[in-house]
């Protein structure tokens, strides 16, 4: 035998269906959760063209709904922010698209640039603000859907050291 597995595969292996495994209807994993809004950012034809700017409010807009998640696109104009809050029972994902952004935890400070992921799971704490000069564009994904965004007191916000930073995940 000329190779160090005894197995071969002989002929078209999409010829036998049986051995795949079907596509999914929709994402179940992080890791597909991540790729669906790495695909989505990718494709500026599904969000460029909805994206305002508003100087009063963030603006939002849901981008897609789908049986156990939804997909937000957001905008950020200079100074705006988030306040500290969580997302309830909902898993997250947010994909910065264009700008910068600043996220804020008990933990540190980190400065997101276009590109940048965040991924937190229920309950995670944390302030998202424009502290650059120029306008943001955000994607955010829920997992389930989601169906509340409890406010925190602004105390643990200055609980955050100034310059401590952590990683993130870059696409």
């Amino acid at each position: 035998m000329n190779s160090d597995s005894d197995l071969q595969i002989a002929g078209d292996l999409l010829e036998v269906p049986h051995l795949l495994q079907p596509a999914r209807e929709h994402p179940a994993t992080v890791a597909e959760f991540v790729g669906l809004a790495r695909a989505i950012a990718a494709d500026r034809s599904q969000w460029a063209h909805l994206v305002e700017y508003d100087a009063t409010s963030r603006w939002y807009h849901r981008l897609r709904t789908s049986p156990g998640y939804e997909v937000w696109l957001l905008s950020w104009v200079p100074g705006q922010g988030s306040g500290l809050h969580d997302h309830g029972r909902s898993s997250g994902i947010l994909t910065l698209l264009e700008g910068e952004l600043t996220e804020r935890t008990e933990r540190g400070t980190r400065e997101l640039a276009a590109g940048a992921q965040r991924v937190f799971a229920p309950g995670y704490v944390h302030e998202v603000v424009n502290d650059s000069l120029e306008p943001a564009v955000s994607l955010h994904v829920y997992y389930p859907g989601l169906t509340e965004m409890p406010m925190h007191a602004a105390q643990c916000a200055a609980a955050v050291a100034p310059g401590t930073t952590e990683d993130v995940v870059t696409a």
